[in-house]
């Protein structure tokens, strides 16, 4: 073989493996099932069609093949009437089947609704998820005043949810002390047993990922960081430092415990991100860890196990 034509060859295998790495990247996020990210309390799907409470995330996840729906439910409400809201939307969208990627509180929202239509959902994830409660709920709905004073801040609260609705051009319901109620202990508990405890285990340990809803299989993953403080320069690493002090010693993540947000299959649990890093705020500042390829990797897991 002449020197030239080794050099044809060498610049064509080269040029075949560039461009089947190219397309592996394109296809990286590829879903078969459409991925749904649902937000958690006081969230929106995104603020005049510009900011995301899912900073950067969808775009991140649809750059490389994924088809990506952002949920919009109440603010603040319980988890069963978001989870009402959240199957309603499931309804309303053409695909068959989804895999539900929720925040905080949108876990909790995303387990009723894959109880409400198991046969529209694929997979249920949950991302420093409040799946067993939240004990900064306990000591909120312990310090709430009785009578006026309680009523009262539940109004504004509830004012809140209004301006949310506002800005992100939505209509939806808003209830606080609903939602300060499911998020609390004894609130999750008692979801929980209505939901059949399904994806929980209540040893603080991985489970498996396969759960039968109705006759249906719903694979369920989760993750979540235990790092209250992540970045000096982030503003919201203050107040989850402090609400981080209702756990005790127990790991946290400023709004949820290291237990409370297992799920299913535990990918990882002790992530450098506190809860609100976990959905890349704000706007990117953060910890060691960075959410966004957490979201990317998740997507690729389930391409890889047909979902």
């Amino acid at each position: 073989m002449s020197k030239l034509t080794q050099v044809v060859c060498l610049t064509l295998v080269c040029f075949v493996a560039a461009f089947t790495s190219v397309s592996a990247q394109a296809q990286y996020t590829k879903t078969k099932y459409p991925i749904v990210l649902v937000h958690g309390v006081s969230g929106f799907d995104s603020v005049g069609g510009v900011i995301n409470y899912f900073y950067t995330v969808p775009y991140n996840l649809r750059r490389s093949g994924a088809k990506v729906y952002v949920a919009s439910v109440s603010a603040f409400n319980s988890s069963q009437e978001r989870g009402q809201q959240l199957a309603n939307y499931l309804m309303t969208l053409p695909e068959s089947k989804f895999n539900l990627i929720g925040h905080s509180q949108g876990s909790p929202t995303s387990r009723v609704a894959a109880s409400l239509v198991p046969q529209k959902v694929a997979s249920v994830t949950s991302v420093n998820g409040a799946n067993l409660g939240s004990k900064v709920a306990d000591v909120v709905l312990g310090v709430l005043p009785e009578g006026l004073g309680r009523s009262v801040l539940v109004s504004v609260a509830n004012a809140a949810g209004a301006v949310i609705n506002f800005l992100s051009s939505n209509q939806n319901s808003q209830d606080a002390l609903a939602a300060a109620e499911t998020l609390s202990s004894a609130g999750s508990a008692a979801l929980n047993n209505a939901l059949g405890n399904k994806g929980l285990s209540r040893s603080c340990r991985s489970i498996n990922e396969n759960v039968n809803i109705d006759g249906q299989n719903i694979k369920m993953f989760s993750w979540s960081g235990t790092s209250p403080v992540t970045n000096i320069f982030d503003i919201s690493d203050g107040p989850l430092g402090l609400t981080a002090l209702a756990f005790g010693f127990e790991r946290n993540d400023g709004l949820v415990s290291e237990c409370s947000s297992k799920l299913g299959n535990v990918i990882y649990s002790r992530y450098n991100m506190n809860h609100i890093d976990a959905v890349n705020h704000l706007f990117g500042v953060r910890g060691w860890t960075n959410p966004v390829t957490l979201y990317r990797a998740h997507a690729n897991r389930l391409k890889g196990k047909g979902l």
